[in-house]
């Protein structure tokens, strides 16, 4: 896409080297501008953004949020933290400070440059939600002392400090809350429940169910996140968030688990398992808000993502990336 050079922005992605940021990384590319990916690596991989080595526009920096970074930007998104309960558990304490420290000083950061920040946010914020579906203006019902809280938790305080700083200091927030999001690039042991039943599938393994199956989740396709999160920076300075970004099609745990063996064409059985500790048994965005101040809704569904993410991991399969032990 061919864009004027005064209309091009240099733009950073924090946790750009992960499944969410890789794919905004690129899009933005796309559109013509400058991308800093900055990213410690932790759950993010230089595998989901080699395409982009020698690319002239892009520039990856390894650096930690938890401190600071002197750089010059027009734009911040701000995704970096662990987002699954395997990675945002193996340190608890790192994850809270990842999203608190790395909260502040891209605030501070975005302060000195006076630009404009978007907080990828989370429905974690929601907890096991009593109310259904889930409508910005709910405040949530989340543990605070859970083993999921350092990510619950870590996520709300980021987002008061940036309601905070726009109040206080005038600062341009957005902030977006992100529902479940799946596609290529996810990580294969996340744990999430999209990738491994597909690994699980393609291996011919038993498909893990924790709990009776019966527990909902919405599942948005990357594609359709990533330009919800475009339309939210680039809206009216008056449209700061939250607002919610997911697929409200709601589907049973067991149903996706059905779904993935059909799909893969696998032998795997599906075999059930205790619950995790304070895991929601619903989840699904009120999209209202994004539908009225966005004009943004999914257009790609559960079935037409699946098959994409399906080949990835295949080829991560094959190509040895996904052992067979």
């Amino acid at each position: 896409m061919t864009r004027l050079y005064d209309s091009r922005k240099r733009i950073l992605v924090t946790g750009g080297a992960g499944f969410l940021g890789s794919h905004l990384v690129d899009r933005l590319l796309g559109e013509g501008h400058e991308v800093l990916c900055v990213d410690n690596l932790f759950t993010g991989t230089k595998r989901n953004i080699d395409h982009l080595h020698n690319h002239p526009r892009f520039e990856f920096l390894r650096h930690d949020v938890c401190f600071p970074l002197y750089v010059e930007v027009d734009e911040i998104y701000n995704l970096a933290c662990p987002a699954s309960p395997i990675h945002y558990q193996h340190d608890p304490v790192q994850t809270t400070k990842t999203s608190v420290h790395g909260a502040i000083n891209m605030l501070g950061l975005a302060k000195r440059l006076k630009c404009k920040v978007l907080q990828a946010s989370t429905s974690e914020v929601y907890g096991d939600p009593a109310v259904h579906p889930q409508t910005e203006d709910y405040w949530g019902n989340v543990n605070p002392i859970g083993l999921r809280s350092c990510y619950d938790e870590g996520k709300r305080c980021a987002e008061t400090l940036f309601f905070d700083y726009h109040r206080q200091h005038g600062l341009k927030i957005k902030v977006l809350r992100i529902f479940n999001t799946f596609g290529p690039r996810m990580h294969p042991n996340d744990g999430r429940v999209v990738s491994n039943f597909i690994v699980q599938a393609l291996l011919n393994r038993s498909i893990s169910i924790y709990g009776d199956g019966t527990q909902t989740r919405s599942f948005c396709y990357v594609d359709d996140l990533v330009d919800g999160m475009l339309r939210l920076m680039n809206s009216d300075d008056s449209v700061i968030g939250p607002i919610n970004i997911g697929n409200p099609g709601e589907f049973t745990i067991r149903e996706l688990g059905e779904k993935t063996i059909e799909k893969t064409g696998s032998n795997s059985k599906l075999t059930f398992h205790p619950l995790p500790s304070d895991d929601p048994k619903q989840r699904q965005p009120d999209i209202t808000k994004a539908r009225e101040l966005l004009r943004w809704e999914p257009k790609v569904a559960l079935d037409d993502g699946l098959a994409p993410t399906i080949a990835y991991f295949r080829q991560l399969i094959e190509s040895g990336a996904i052992g067979e032990e």
